[in-house]
């Protein structure tokens, strides 16, 4: 596929210069039995292609996806209806009928023609094996630090052992199986698929399965899908005959499994999948298996190991992975977290390859043909949580196809916004799929939220801070302006207070008491309001950057003034709507009006004091315990409130086994996060909150272990990537820092904070504002506070801050003093 953003790569990662020292540790999951679930299998991915291995000796289900089977056809779906009755809709919110306009917004504003396609499975490849049920010394491992999964087990006095990957090089699924006595490996596999009216195939050296994807709500299916497997084997015969390939008495098996479909993009769907499938199977096939394995590892490598997490030895090493969960709240198994914390950066990097699709709700792994939610993009948190780790923990090639998501949905997104709300720009409700849909699904109490495209803008705006990349700039002023401009176009004055708001909207998912907690539309909720903030302020900040639109940035100042402030209301808190309507009893999943504090920089303990203690009032009154994804957001925020202590019990809680789809959220066997059901922002979350537990840029400064738990005493973190283009490794010993490296990508200003005194050459105690414009913060707006009790001051220990001048590619080491 075409790659439309050329994201800034830094010549040091190029060159593997800070690759680290993995301290003798391995990074693995571990079973002693085979998977019973879906949760319990192992997830290999190549960014295409995704393979659930369960592992089982006598029957081996391997399920597969390829990330452009889709449901449906090219479609968007804006409705015409809408832009009759956005302004009664505004009228009804206006006099506090909320009920009313919610209903009106359901029967005449959402989507008419469909809510989306699901994502949707290839199928299975099983493999049988006679004469395997008597197995004993059983082991499955997935090897993180390898991508593949390896099982081994005995029969009689047979050692069997199976090695599988999803090749990045290749781009097909290999699977080796091999055995310590010669002739012993015999097995029968075929294809099946959960899609009706498949086509089973056979060929002079490969079975086939074809199909079509399936038509969903009145769209007919029009994706085309083809999977073929083959087979290499020293010695012994290999069959292919009715669609099963059949291997006996071979010393050893290499099974290669090719899957396409007709998508070239998301308004092309020409391609063809049968040629495709069969000219990626010949061409690695062609390959040594060696060779093979050693180019996949290799390239997974370059990648993975940019960092390392150490947090002791492993004390653990012979109890299986899923136990090690069980166990935890017990143990504080510190290995199993920084384990936890590589298998989120592992699954990003195996489902989101530049030049493919962005990590769906499930990244490349679903079983179902209608999976929950879709598994397609919920953009009011759960996509964006997806790619929170990408920047900081140096996966920042991983964004691209995050990026060109952007860009499509802004080309679909100008259609959406002149035929709904008759406006220039371009608008995402809070869903879209692989075609690109933009108009709002489901019903208003969920769908009628228009800011999808400003949360997005906001990763576009983020990596130019990490990178300082100015061609990346050029490339996306268009899109974050064309996204200021539609609200700049649709947002109206309430009565009220005559603020400028975004109407009708919600604070998503959460219902209000305005309407007695019957409906969620609303005017001027604070997430709205944060996420235009920002998205102006990068518009008014890039214009200045790259001298252009000086007129329309001045505008956009002005208009800011007429939006509200944030408010601390009668209890303290953040507020969450307009209107005083928290209730401190409320225990709601989303948390989104603490986007000011996590993900976004506007909340800070030294800028913006009261605001900082107004979110923590917040998030102590939401609790902890919720679904999975929301506990990772929770990780992230306690990160930033400077309290490591609370973010680790989050993780603790995050690291509950959950062996069903019943209860609260948690960690299923193989490490993937419970909503329930598997949702995998939660396991992006919570890796995002592990690194901004040890390292935080956003402030103005890079701080140095801002919520390191007492429970960690020692460690090293390397890799960690801040804004403004440094790369650091940081130690620790009893607790307070020992050793810093940075690498300096683009030089100038390095301004660092630390709870312990640090020495090194060119190290300056820090004076007046950071002279570094990637850490340039805009100003927020005084609060408006409604309580008339004091609000407390933060907490905030006694720091050390420092300023560095660096040099481009230069090395710096600094000491505890």
């Amino acid at each position: 596929m075409k790659r439309f953003f050329s994201i800034q790569f830094s010549f040091l990662i190029l060159l593997g210069c800070i690759s680290p020292e993995m301290y003798g540790q391995s990074y693995k999951l571990w079973y002693d039995k085979p998977a019973s679930t879906w949760t319990e299998a192992l997830p290999l991915g190549n960014g295409r292609l995704g393979a659930m291995v369960f592992g089982n000796p006598v029957i081996e289900q391997i399920q597969l996806n390829e990330e452009t089977l889709w449901a449906g056809q090219p479609n968007n779906n804006p409705n015409p209806e809408a832009s009759k009755y956005l302004p009664k809709i505004r009228e009804l919110v206006f006099a506090g009928k909320y009920v009313e306009a919610q209903d009106l917004a359901t029967e005449k504003v959402m989507s008419k023609t469909n809510s989306g396609m699901p994502f949707q499975p290839f199928g299975d490849l099983r493999l049988s094996f006679p004469g395997h049920g008597a197995y004993t010394n059983y082991y499955r491992e997935l090897d993180l630090d390898s991508a593949k999964v390896s099982i081994r087990y005995k029969v009689n006095d047979t050692n069997y052992t199976r090695e599988i990957f999803s090749s990045f090089t290749d781009q097909v699924i290999i699977i080796r199986l091999t055995a310590d006595k010669n002739r012993s490996i015999t097995f029968n596999a075929q294809l099946t698929s959960p899609h009706p009216d498949v086509k089973i195939a056979t060929g002079n050296d490969y079975i086939s399965l074809s199909g079509v994807s399936s038509s969903h709500e009145g769209l007919k299916g029009k994706v085309n899908f083809h999977g073929r497997v083959s087979a290499k084997i020293i010695n012994g015969n290999v069959f292919y005959k009715d669609g099963v390939l059949s291997v006996k008495d071979a010393d050893e098996t290499i099974l290669y499994v090719s899957i396409a479909t007709n998508v070239l993009n998301y308004k092309d769907i020409s391609g063809d999948e049968v040629e495709r499938a069969a000219d990626t199977l010949a061409k690695a096939k062609a390959l040594n298996y060696n060779a093979a394995k050693k180019d996949h590892i290799a390239f997974y490598r370059k990648y993975f190991e940019r960092v390392a997490f150490f947090l002791g030895n492993d004390q653990y090493p012979d109890v299986p992975t899923d136990i090690r969960v069980l166990r935890f709240k017990e143990t504080n198994d510190a290995h199993l977290v920084a384990t936890y914390f590589q298998f989120g950066r592992y699954l990003l990097i195996s489902c989101s390859q530049p030049g493919g699709e962005p990590a769906t709700l499930q990244g490349i792994w679903n079983d179902k043909l209608l999976p929950p939610w879709d598994s397609k993009y919920t953009c009011n948190i759960n996509l964006e949580m997806n790619y929170w780790p990408s920047e900081v923990t140096c996966l920042q090639e991983l964004n691209e196809p995050l990026f060109r998501l952007i860009k499509e949905v802004s080309e679909s997104g100008k259609e959406t916004a002149k035929i709904m709300y008759g406006s220039d720009g371009w608008v995402l409700h809070h869903n879209t799929d692989i075609w690109r849909i933009t108009g709002p699904v489901d019903k208003a109490a969920s769908g009628m939220w228009p800011s999808g495209g400003a949360w997005l803008c906001r990763h576009l705006w983020e990596h130019y801070l990490y990178t300082g990349n100015l061609d990346f700039l050029h490339q996306i002023y268009p899109i974050i302006k064309d996204a200021a401009l539609f609200f700049d176009q649709t947002m109206v004055y309430e009565p009220e207070h005559n603020w400028l708001v975004v109407c009708p909207s919600n604070s998503p998912e959460n219902v209000h008491a305005g309407s007695n907690r019957k409906a969620t539309i609303a005017a001027g909720c604070t997430m709205d309001n944060q996420l235009i903030f920002d998205l102006w302020n990068a518009v008014i900040i890039s214009s200045d950057i790259l001298k252009t639109d000086e007129a329309y940035a001045e505008h956009l100042k002005k208009r800011l003034t007429k939006m509200a402030p944030m408010q601390i209301g009668r209890w303290g808190q953040l507020q969450e709507w307009m209107h005083d309507w928290d209730d401190p009893n409320d225990h709601h999943r989303h948390v989104s009006h603490l986007y000011g504090l996590f993900p976004s920089n506007q909340i800070s303990p030294y800028r913006t004091p009261e605001l900082f203690s107004a979110a923590k009032t917040s998030l102590i009154a939401r609790g902890d315990e919720s679904t999975g994804w929301s506990m990772g957001w929770k990780v992230c925020l306690w990160a930033r409130l400077l309290d490591g202590n609370h973010a680790y019990k989050l993780i603790t809680d995050q690291l509950r086994l959950v062996r069903d789809n019943n209860g609260s959220g948690g960690t299923y066997p193989n490490l993937f996060d419970a909503h329930p059901p598997f949702q995998i922002d939660g396991n992006f979350g919570c890796t995002a909150g592990i690194a901004e537990m040890l390292m935080q840029s956003y402030d103005g400064f890079i701080y140095l272990l801002p919520a390191l738990p007492s429970l960690w005493k020692e460690g090293h973190i390397s890799g960690l990537r801040a804004r403004g283009g440094f790369l650091l490794d940081i130690e620790w010993e009893k607790g307070k820092v020992s050793k810093v490296k940075i690498i300096s990508e683009k030089g100038g200003n390095c301004r660092l904070r630390s709870l312990t005194e640090l020495k090194g050459n060119g190290l300056k105690k820090a004076k007046g504002n950071n002279p570094n414009k990637l850490y340039e913060v805009p100003v927020v707006p005084e609060p408006l506070i409604h309580t008339k009790d004091p609000i407390p001051s933060p907490e905030i220990k006694k720091t050390y801050v420092y300023d560095l001048n660096t040099k481009p590619g230069e090395e710096y080491l600094l000491y505890k003093k």
